[in-house]
């Protein structure tokens, strides 16, 4: 009987995948760019399955994840770029560099005796350690190095979160919300006034302002995003189910009866109901 499979057979599956000589032909004609969606889908699947709290599938989703980086790993050995032991080592190395409170010999299996430090040092050592290193890249200015390819969510999240760290922040929520209910007049207003282009640009402004709601909240406004997205699925799928057994669908019912439906809905979930 087969032991567990280990990653050595992980990436003997994927070299066999991408073999030109009996290989798969939808893996022999990925590239770099082509996988680059499935990588973004996995990792919101591992994400999802997190906040459900879905353990039981939740080392599919992480082996779905896995096998990207194996994947890239392929192509990048393949074209004489990089292979998968030399992600680990950068990996390895810069984990290390990043964590002297851990490692203070700079050696992964050196002397480690570090003596205790606090959670506020580590950050300030981990930010100053990742500014050495943007530095290094020729990366200046405080908001470099924010990848333009992440979620515009997280992104706006991380641009304010470097701003915060030279004192370019609101000291508390309430100015946060205040500036919320400012975006809003401002957004109505480009709105009556019907001029669709300044009206974007004050919904952008309106959903940094509640992105720094979040921040401050210390809440991921993607996350909380999903969690509202479900919701809504659930509260919606509700509607549907009520109608559904008067053999109905939602295009039968005015926006009233839906109201109510979507209220009643509403009132039979339990306050703080994340599922």
């Amino acid at each position: 009987m087969q032991d567990k499979y280990k990653v050595e057979d992980l990436l003997h599956l994927m070299a066999q995948l991408r073999n030109p000589d009996g290989g798969c032909p939808w893996d022999l004609k990925q590239t770099f760019a082509s996988i680059v969606p499935s990588t973004v889908e996995e990792a919101y699947e591992v994400a999802e399955a997190i906040e459900i709290e879905d353990y039981e599938h939740l080392h599919e989703e992480l082996g779905d994840l896995l096998f990207q980086v194996i994947f890239y790993s392929q192509l990048g050995c393949e074209q004489g770029y990089f292979d998968f032991s030399r992600i680990v080592d950068t990996l390895v190395r810069k984990l290390v560099r990043r964590h002297p409170h851990v490692f203070p010999s700079g050696e992964l299996y050196g002397d480690n005796d570090s003596g205790s430090v606090d959670e506020a040092q580590v950050k300030q050592n981990w930010e100053a350690i990742k500014t050495e290193e943007r530095n290094a890249k020729g990366e200046s200015g405080v908001l470099a190095g924010v990848t333009v390819g992440l979620p515009a969510l997280t992104r706006a999240a991380k641009l304010q979160k470097r701003a915060s760290q030279v004192g370019f922040d609101w000291p508390n929520i309430s100015g946060v919300l205040d500036k919320i209910e400012e975006e809003v007049a401002e957004l109505r207003e480009a709105v009556e006034t019907g001029d669709r282009e300044h009206a974007r640009e004050e919904l952008g402004d309106l959903l940094f302002s509640c992105v720094n709601a979040a921040r401050h909240l210390k809440e991921d406004p993607e996350a909380s995003l999903r969690h509202c997205n479900r919701k809504f699925e659930r509260r919606f799928g509700s509607v549907e189910a009520v109608l559904k057994a008067q053999g109905r669908r939602p295009a039968d019912a005015n926006l009233e009866e839906l109201d109510q439906l979507w209220d009643r809905a509403k009132a039979g979930e339990k306050p703080g109901s994340a599922q």
